[in-house]
């Protein structure tokens, strides 16, 4: 056995695919564009909020750890300090210019903010996308978190919706709900000649009738989906994850199955998983080493291609079994011990130390994933091997730890 560096990976699996990059977007918006300038149809950013916070993803050691929610280590994910508002909005500029430059003619910009920046940030959208292409100002109400006796609690966020172009793809028949939700008491409820009930009101000398069969669209307000509770099974443990609802909402209908979806700041990457979920393809970019090891959980089974990142790396001392078959082989992770790099003084014996580990093969420098496992609440044991078929390249294994960092291992030298 051998560690290698490894800075892309190739994960086989169902669906379009994607792209993920662990780097800051200053440093490879070059490559981004000079592959995807405008070819991507939706971009949605959920940016920092200017909040002046260190965020973290809550991460759980082990089996026991997953099972009872102790012990947890707290990994850094962002840091969300800037020198001053200048600083902030400089950063801002530059991510949403990228973003125009990625976004093909017809596309569509979702931009999510809050109280803080949202003003400075409607004037840079119109300065970057023109006023004339503002579409939508849409307001995500909760009822989630504390409550203030000194102010009117703030309970919902904005989410600024711009198009590149007059022309653009949307679609909001792809977001029907069911009209009972939305009734009138000040329509008079009746049931036509075919059983079919629907609430009326005149107007005018004329009835205009809605069926509680026919669907609604949602408005710009939208109450009907929840912020995610603290033990909702959704929740990664990544700070200021957004609720799959949402995104596949704007997802829907904003870009059809075989489109390019983009999110320049991914975190827990619930965009790319409802792109994925939905048929679509997706490109992502954030620069935290939690970030991807989050989200690469949440893509398990999905085609994906990872452009890995330098993270702080502890030594790993793995144990293998490996054993060849006929056609393929069989890789049994025995054992896994390291030391925290942070110097917070956790050490994890047996495989508490390994949030989640694939089986493939090395090609010229890229890891080629073809199995894998990680903990989940569902599946909180590690599966402990891995099947995959004899093919060409050297046999290779990637364990990501509880910090989120990469290592690979070649198990077997390269073959034909």
């Amino acid at each position: 056995m051998r560690e290698v560096r490894c800075s892309r990976e190739v994960h086989e699996g169902t669906g379009p695919g994607g792209e993920l990059w662990q780097a800051p977007l200053s440093v490879c918006a070059g490559d981004l564009l000079a592959v995807h300038a405008g070819r991507v149809q939706l971009v949605y950013i959920d940016p920092p909020f200017f909040t002046g916070q260190r965020f973290h993803m809550r991460m759980r050691v082990g089996e026991m750890g997953w099972r009872t929610g102790s012990p947890a280590l707290n990994v850094p994910a962002y840091e969300d300090v800037w020198a001053d508002a200048d600083a902030y909005l400089s950063a801002m500029r530059d991510m949403l210019t990228t973003a125009r430059a990625l976004l093909a003619p017809a596309g569509t910009i979702f931009l999510h903010l809050d109280c803080r920046t949202h003003a400075a940030m409607r004037l840079l959208m119109d300065e970057l996308f023109g006023a004339e292409n503002f579409v939508n100002e849409i307001v995500w109400a909760y009822q989630t978190g504390g409550r203030s006796l000194r102010y009117f609690s703030h309970k919902h966020d904005t989410i600024l919706f711009y198009r590149k172009r007059p022309r653009y793809y949307f679609d909001i028949t792809a977001l029907p709900m069911p009209r009972g939700e939305h009734r009138s008491n000040h329509m008079r409820r009746a049931v036509d000649e075919q059983g079919r009930a629907y609430r009326a009101i005149r107007s005018g000398g004329r009835e205009y009738r809605y069926y509680d069969d026919q669907p609604v669209y949602p408005s710009d307000v939208w109450q009907d989906i929840s912020h995610l509770q603290q033990k909702d099974p959704e929740r990664t443990g990544y700070d200021t994850q957004k609720p799959l609802k949402l995104l596949e909402r704007i997802v829907l209908c904003a870009s059809r199955p075989g489109d390019l979806v983009a999110d320049l700041c991914f975190g827990s990457g619930t965009t790319l998983v409802a792109a994925a979920q939905l048929g679509r393809r997706f490109l992502g970019v954030d620069q935290g080493q939690a970030a991807l090891a989050a989200t690469r959980k949440r893509l398990l089974g999905f085609r994906a291609d990872y452009r890995l990142g330098e993270g702080l790396r502890p030594t790993l001392l793995p144990a293998w079994r490996v054993t060849p078959n006929i056609g393929f082989y069989q890789v049994e992770l025995c054992a896994c011990a390291a030391q925290d790099p942070a110097g917070e003084g956790l050490s994890a014996a047996a495989l508490d130390v390994v949030d989640q580990w694939s089986l493939g093969f090395l090609r010229q420098n890229t890891f080629v994933a073809m199995a894998g496992a990680a903990r989940t609440r569902a599946t909180p044991v590690l599966a402990r091997a891995l099947e995959v078929p004899m093919v060409s390249g050297a046999l290779c294994a990637c364990l990501v730890d509880l910090w989120g960092n990469s290592h690979h291992y070649v198990l077997e030298e390269a073959h034909g």
